[in-house]
Parts: C-alpha cells; sequence; structure tokens
C-alpha cells in the first residue's frame, strides 16, 4: 500500500529531498518528461503536414507546449508557498491514467485496422472518462454513503467529500453503466455502429481495469478477506482495510497492522489483463459486430462474481449473502447472453440459405 507514490517539489529544479518521509523529484523531472512528449509531439505535427490533405493547425499545440512548458520552469518563483509539501502523485490517480493513455491508444490502433479515424476514439475517451468517473464515483457515494458522510458534515463539507478522489472511491459497476450510455449517445452522433465501437473498446476497458485494480492494491481498497496462503498481504493501522475491520469487529484497534488477506487487487489485475489478451485476439479475428462486447458480458461478471466470495470489502446484500457486484454481475451475465444469441441470429439470417441463393 502506498496511497502517495512521490511528491514533487515546486521548490526547486534540481532537488530529490523526500518530503515528510516521500520520495521526491525536483521539476527538472516533469520537464524531461514534457520535453519527451514535445518531441513525440513535434514528430507527429510533421508527420501531419507531409501527409496533410486539408490544412493542418500546427502553431496551436507548439504555443501550448511552450506555455506549458514555461509554467513548470516558473513553478519554483511563485509556487513555493502555496505548496510548501509540493505536489503529491497518488497512486490510484496515476494508474487511472495511465489506464486510459494504454487502453487509448490500443482503442485508437482498433480503430484505425477497421477503417475509422483513429482520432475518433480520442473523442469518445473524453466522454468515457467523465462519465466513467461520475458514474463509478456517484455509485460509491450510493453504495458507501453511511460510511462517507456524517450528520454534522456541513454542506460545503459534504460537496468536499463528494468530489475528493484522493482517496479512491470508485465502483466500477457505476462507471460500466454510464460509459455504455455514453458510447451509445457518441456512436449515433457520429453514425458509427455501437457495436463495432463497442467491440474495439472492450479490450482496452480490460486493460484500463488492470492498471485499476493495482491503484486499488496502492489505495488499500478493494481488499481481501482473510487468507491462510503464503501470499496474504497485511496493511498498516490506519489503512482502509484497517479502519473496515476495526469497525467491524474483527480486528483489535491496537494491532500494528491487519491479519493477512488475499491480495484480491492483484487477482483482478491478473484476471483483466487476462481478458484484454483474450478479447483482443477475439477483436483480430473480425467477428460479428457485438461479438466482443457479448463475450465481454459474460465473462468478465463470471470472474468478478468468484472473487467476491474472497473480497472483504463489501458484505452481502438483501438477505441474499451476496453483495452489489454479485447480483450486478448475474444481470450483465444474462445480457451478454442476450445480446450473443442476438448478434449469431443476425449472423445466421444473412448468411443462412435465403441469403446465398442467387436473385432470379
Amino acid at each position: 500500500m502506498r496511497q502517495v507514490l512521490f511528491r514533487i517539489h515546486v521548490d526547486s529544479l534540481f532537488s530529490f529531498t523526500p518530503i515528510d518521509g516521500v520520495f521526491a523529484v525536483g521539476l527538472i523531472v516533469v520537464f524531461a518528461a514534457w520535453c519527451i512528449y514535445g518531441t513525440v509531439l513535434f514528430r507527429q505535427l510533421v508527420y501531419d503536414w507531409a501527409d496533410r490533405t486539408e490544412p493542418v493547425d500546427v502553431v496551436s499545440p507548439i504555443v501550448v507546449w511552450t506555455v506549458i512548458a514555461g509554467l513548470i520552469l516558473s513553478l519554483p518563483l511563485w509556487a513555493s508557498s502555496l505548496l510548501p509539501a509540493g505536489i503529491p502523485i497518488y497512486g490510484y490517480g496515476l494508474m487511472v491514467f495511465l489506464g486510459f493513455a494504454t487502453g487509448g491508444w490500443l482503442a485508437a490502433k482498433r480503430a484505425g485496422s477497421v477503417g475509422l479515424n483513429p482520432e475518433i476514439v480520442w473523442d469518445l475517451l473524453m466522454w468515457v472518462f467523465i462519465a466513467g468517473i461520475g458514474g463509478a464515483r456517484l455509485f460509491y457515494l450510493i453504495q458507501y454513503r453511511d460510511r462517507i458522510f456524517s450528520s454534522d458534515m456541513s454542506l460545503p463539507q459534504r460537496l468536499f467529500t463528494a468530489v475528493n478522489l484522493s482517496d479512491g472511491g470508485l465502483v466500477l459497476f457505476g462507471g460500466v453503466l454510464m460509459v455504455v450510455v455514453a458510447m451509445v449517445v457518441f456512436s449515433y452522433r457520429n453514425k458509427i455502429s455501437p457495436l463495432l465501437m463497442a467491440d474495439i473498446v472492450v479490450p482496452s476497458f480490460f486493460v484500463g481495469l488492470m492498471f485499476g485494480r493495482i491503484g486499488c492494491l496502492l489505495n488499500g481498497c478493494c481488499f481481501g478477506d482473510r487468507c491462510e496462503l503464503p501470499w496474504g498481504i497485511q496493511f498498516p493501522a490506519g489503512s482502509v482495510p484497517f479502519s473496515i475491520l476495526v469497525e467491524r469487529g474483527f480486528l483489535d484497534p491496537a494491532s500494528e497492522a491487519t491479519f493477512p488477506l488475499h491480495p484480491t487487487q492483484i487477482y483482478s489485475s491478473l484476471n483483466a489483463g487476462l481478458l484484454a489478451l483474450v478479447t483482443s485476439a477475439l477483436f483480430r479475428l473480425r467477428p460479428p459486430h457485438g461479438a466482443v462486447l457479448a463475450f465481454g458480458l459474460m465473462t468478465y461478471p463470471i470472474t468478478r462474481f468468484l472473487i467476491e466470495f474472497i473480497r472483504g470489502d463489501e458484505m452481502g446484500k438483501f438477505g441474499t449473502g451476496l453483495t452489489i457486484s454479485q447480483l450486478l454481475s448475474l444481470g450483465m451475465v444474462a445480457a451478454g447472453a442476450v445480446l450473443a444469441a442476438w448478434v449469431w441470429r443476425e449472423l445466421w439470417l444473412k448468411s443462412g440459405p435465403g441469403a446465398a441463393s442467387p436473385a432470379a
């Protein structure tokens, strides 16, 4: 567990002195990373200019890059008093960002392979990012409202708590539901088959989930139940798992750490990585539109349903002994089965004897 991976000094370009016991880097590292991005950007602009079939704006990206570069270098002059502890880089947020960036890049390549403009994927990802984070956060606030909000909170405190993601607080299924809505609207607006777009995005969804679950491990959320196996992991006092286990009466408040728990975040990350590989391979076979989505809808909920049995962060709901995620998983499997039946029915109708007969 490492909620803050590292901090960035804003008072110095070259200081690598730890801040509050946390590893820290100077702004020169940020500037170097920005220069690498600038090199890639400039290279792409040159290619776009050489291959242009219509006017290409190369000035605006260069101006924006230069302004941000100057801002980075000027931070020691004015930001030291505003951020005395530097800029914290949270493990959870960084993993979510890496998931979106990597998944988006791979989805853009898949879009290009079927004749779509890869740029449209990045437009879609803006919709997906807003809808996914918003839906996942809203579902989290509803599901864990008693844990998050207290009766003595003022309205500003409640609003800040609702949008504060520094400690994590996203529920996957809530994000999925809102992403589906966003994708359907986006696809129809751009006259693209929603099922084709979904097939392009599904493998990238699992790539993002693979990174996201590592973020959960760093944050301490989505933890497992008691583990007697050699690879059980413990979380320190003050962590999310520690506090919840103490609250439920499973752990002595005087303990230094939790008892060994299943690393369900790692299980889930490996599961997502495997599903990303399988769905990506399935996409390359060019199945009917919607087949990759149907496969994902039927396989992921099954694995999630099973992993939930060894997770310790959620309790059974509605007197069923099943968590909310397990109940939603059952619905997703059913939806996937219906979609799969519809996809193959459409394929059969198009390739059946009647469709193959020559016209009279």
